[in-house]
C-alpha cells in the first residue's frame, strides 16, 4: 500500500513538473520560434551606403541577404567601369564587409551564381518570390515593379523622407510662443508633432501667436530642436514732403569793411607808384600766326625786377574792381 502512494506521490509532483514548464517556456518558444522575413539587398542600396547607419541603430531586426549576383555586378563594376563608378563598387564592396561585420545583426550571402543572365532586378524579383523575402533598394524603377508585383519594398530613400524635418531653414510659418528659453531673450514654441522651436529675441512675445523664419536645425540623440527669428512686419515709410520755394542764396558781396580795405590799398599802391614815376606795363604778345588758334602771351624768361612785380600787383588790383 505505501509503494501505491509513493508512485501517486512521484506521478503527482511529475505532472506539476510538467504543468510548470508548460507555463514558463511555452511563450519563450513561441517568442523565438517567430518566422523572421529575410531582406534582399539591392546594388544600389550597397552602393549608397546608407544601410550602415539603419543597421547600426538597431532597426533591422531580420536577415539581410546578399545575393552573389549582386556581390558579381559590384566586381563588375569595379573591373570595368569608369572612374566613378569604380570607386562607388569598391565602397559597395566595403559596405558589405562592415554589415558582416556587426555583431548584432545577421547577414547571409545567397549563392544564386556570380552573374545573373536575366539581370540584377530580374533576380531579386524571382528571389523575393521564391523565398518570401522583402527588397531593400533605392532604385526607382526596381522599386514601382516591385510593388506591382506585390512584393515588399524597404525604400532608404522613403526612410530618410519620412524622418526629415517638417519645416527647413528659410521656410515660415505662425507659431505660438507659450514660454521662455534659456536665454532671457528667447522664446519657446512648439509643432503639431512636438518639435520645440526655440525664437531668439521673442521673449516679449510670449502668449502671442506670431510669424517667424526658421534659421537652422538640430538633431540630438533626445531630439530635434530647430532655432528661428520671428519676423517684423515692415511699417510703410512716412513720406516727409520738402518745401517747394527756392532756398535763400547767401549774399556773396564782400561787406563794407572788405571794399573799404581793398580801395585803401589800390589808393596806396597808386601813390606810391605815381611818386617813384613808375607806369603799368602790359603783357607783350606775340604775333599772331595763320595756323594758331589762338593767342598765347610770350613768355619772358628773365626774371622780374622789383618795379615789374609791383607793377603787376597794382594791374590786379585794377582788375578787382
Amino acid at each position: 500500500m505505501e509503494t501505491v502512494q509513493t508512485i501517486l506521490v512521484i506521478a503527482m509532483l511529475a505532472i506539476l513538473a510538467e504543468v510548470t514548464y508548460l507555463v514558463v517556456k511555452l511563450p519563450r518558444q513561441n517568442l523565438s520560434r517567430r518566422q523572421s522575413r529575410p531582406i534582399l539587398v539591392d546594388t544600389s542600396v550597397l552602393i549608397d551606403g546608407r544601410i550602415i547607419a539603419v543597421a547600426q541603430s538597431g532597426f533591422i531586426g531580420d536577415t539581410l541577404v546578399i545575393p552573389r549576383s549582386v556581390i558579381g555586378e559590384l566586381q563588375f563594376l569595379a573591373d570595368n567601369a569608369d572612374h566613378d563608378k569604380r570607386a562607388r563598387a569598391r565602397y559597395g564592396l566595403d559596405v558589405v564587409k562592415e554589415l558582416q561585420a556587426m555583431p548584432h545583426l545577421k547577414v547571409e550571402i545567397l549563392q544564386d551564381g556570380s552573374k545573373a543572365e536575366e539581370g540584377v532586378d530580374e533576380r531579386l524579383l524571382n528571389l523575393a518570390k521564391k523565398h518570401s523575402a522583402a527588397v531593400c533598394t533605392i532604385d526607382y524603377n526596381l522599386n514601382k515593379v516591385a510593388v506591382v508585383e506585390g512584393i515588399t519594398v524597404l525604400n532608404v530613400n522613403e526612410l530618410a523622407q519620412s524622418l526629415r524635418m517638417a519645416y527647413l531653414p528659410g521656410e515660415k510659418m505662425l507659431l505660438e510662443l507659450v514660454q521662455k528659453g534659456q536665454d532671457a531673450h528667447q522664446g519657446v514654441g512648439y509643432l503639431t508633432d512636438g518639435t520645440m522651436v526655440v525664437v531668439e529675441h521673442a521673449s516679449k512675445s510670449i502668449g502671442q501667436t506670431i510669424e517667424i523664419e526658421f534659421i537652422r536645425s538640430l538633431q540630438t540623440a533626445a531630439g530635434k530642436m530647430m532655432f528661428a527669428k520671428p519676423i517684423e512686419r515692415q511699417q510703410q515709410a512716412i513720406k516727409v514732403q520738402k518745401p517747394t520755394g527756392k532756398r535763400p542764396i547767401a549774399s556773396s558781396a564782400p561787406s563794407d569793411a572788405v571794399v573799404e580795405g581793398k580801395q585803401a590799398t589800390k589808393v596806396a599802391y597808386h601813390s606810391d607808384a605815381k611818386e617813384r614815376g613808375y607806369e603799368k606795363k602790359t603783357t607783350q604778345q606775340r604775333p599772331v600766326r595763320s595756323n594758331d588758334k589762338q593767342q598765347r602771351p610770350v613768355r619772358n624768361n628773365k626774371p622780374r625786377t622789383s618795379v615789374q612785380r609791383e607793377a603787376a600787383l597794382i594791374d590786379l588790383v585794377d582788375k578787382q574792381e
